[in-house]
C-alpha cells in the first residue's frame, strides 16, 4: 500500500472541483489559498494527542450546536439568527424537566465490594484498580451524564448487590 502525499490529495482535491465549475481567475486563488488553509488545518489535527483530539470534537460539536443528545435549542435559535418567545418557553421548560443525570454511590456493605468493583467496571472504562479506588472513595458519582433508562437499570443492579446508589 503506497501513502500519497496529503498535498497531493488537497490540489486533486480542489483541482477537481475548479475543473467543474467556471470560476475567474480571482476565485481559483481563492481557492488555492482555502486549499492551504484546510492543509493546515489538516496537518494541525493529525499532531494533536489523543487527548487534544477528544477535547477538538467536543468543542467543535459544541461550537456547532450539538450535544451527546442532539441539537441543543440555543444553537438552533442562533443559526437562525432569530429568537422567539417559543423558544425561550422551551428552554425554560427543557431547563426543568432534567434528561441527564448522574448516578452517585453513597454507601455500600463490605461483604458486597468485590460484586460491587465488578458491577462498576461492567458499565465503565476502568481497570481493576480504578474500578476499586473509585468506589472506595464513596460517596462518589460513578457516571455522569446518563438518561433515565441508561440510568435506572445500573441503579437496580448496584441495589440488588447492596450498594446505596442516588441519581443526582
Amino acid at each position: 500500500m503506497t501513502k500519497i502525499p496529503s498535498k497531493s490529495l488537497t490540489k486533486l482535491f480542489f483541482s477537481a472541483r475548479i475543473s467543474h465549475r467556471s470560476l475567474s481567475t480571482a476565485t481559483s486563488s481563492a481557492a488555492e489559498t482555502q486549499a492551504q488553509k484546510l492543509e493546515r488545518i489538516a496537518d494541525q489535527l493529525i499532531d494533536l494527542t489523543k487527548f487534544e483530539k477528544h477535547d477538538y470534537a467536543i468543542l467543535f460539536r459544541h461550537k456547532l450546536g450539538l450535544n451527546k443528545y442532539g441539537p441543543a435549542i440555543s444553537g438552533l435559535n442562533a443559526a437562525n439568527g432569530s429568537s422567539s418567545a417559543a423558544a425561550a418557553t422551551a428552554a425554560a421548560d427543557a431547563a426543568v424537566e432534567k434528561v441527564a443525570f448522574d448516578l452517585k454511590l453513597e454507601k455500600f456493605d463490605a461483604a458486597a465490594k468485590i460484586k460491587i468493583i465488578k458491577e462498576v467496571r461492567s458499565f465503565t472504562d476502568l481497570g481493576l484498580k480504578e474500578a476499586k479506588d473509585l468506589v472506595e472513595k464513596a460517596p462518589v458519582v460513578l457516571k455522569k451524564g446518563l438518561t433515565k433508562e441508561e440510568a435506572n437499570p445500573l441503579l437496580d443492579k448496584l441495589k440488588a448487590l447492596g450498594a446505596t446508589v442516588v441519581l443526582e
